[in-house]
């Protein structure tokens, strides 16, 4: 579902934990981190696709969060053409979204990235609300600043600043063996492991699965 301009109508998640600490993804076997976001489908309110697109791509559902604010209107980004498909180009230009920030009310664990059988990210660490830009690809950064730069006016920040960083990411759980049904390792069992390292962040670790 395209405008008149060409670009498609989709929503943006930026999720909250108490701290004021950003939801920051990694995509499925890339090195590139961003937030939730996807298509508004025809009939659907730009609400009623976040709260699907969030609990697709990230395990979450309503009763989970709860909704702060939202942008004012439509921020846009274009696509370059090598990113689009051949049959659509002329006529694709980019998305235009509709952010929310949100607060996280679940805990930790409710967070679910093999939800679906296409996972979207395959690790996720909570991230100071000043995302490192760098690590978004090119043509969204504006978009991410823009967006971060107005969501932050429904933030009350701590006069010491905006919270301690955390260290960890949680990354998708190893499948269980073929013998059982039992994980490959226990947990207890399992060191914590350096992962790739993101730029401007501290190190990422690696949690052992927990079941």
């Amino acid at each position: 579902m395209l405008d008149r301009e060409g670009f498609r109508p989709n929503v943006g998640i930026i999720l909250l934990n108490a701290n004021n600490e950003v939801w920051w993804g990694k995509r499925v076997r890339e090195h590139s981190w961003q937030f939730p976001q996807g298509g508004i489908k025809y009939g659907e309110t730009p609400e009623q696709a976040m709260y699907r697109e969030l609990e697709e791509e990230i395990g979450l559902r309503q009763e989970h969060v709860k909704i702060i604010g939202r942008t004012r209107d439509w921020l846009r980004y274009e696509v370059p053409d090598h990113f689009i498909k051949r049959e659509i180009r002329g006529h694709y230009r980019g998305q235009k979204q509709i952010w929310f920030l949100l607060r996280m009310i679940a805990r930790d664990n409710d967070v679910n990235l093999r939800l679906t059988d296409h996972p979207e990210f395959d690790a996720w660490r909570w991230h100071d609300y000043w995302v490192p830009l760098d690590v978004v690809i090119e043509f969204k950064r504006d978009v991410y600043q823009r967006a971060l730069q107005e969501l932050s006016r429904f933030i009350t920040w701590p006069k010491n600043g905006h919270g301690e960083r955390r260290h960890t990411a949680r990354y998708l759980r190893q499948p269980r063996s073929q013998q059982g049904g039992k994980p490959a390792q226990q947990a207890a069992a399992a060191p914590l492991a350096t992962a790739t390292a993101v730029p401007g962040a501290p190190d990422t670790l690696v949690l052992a699965p927990n079941k």
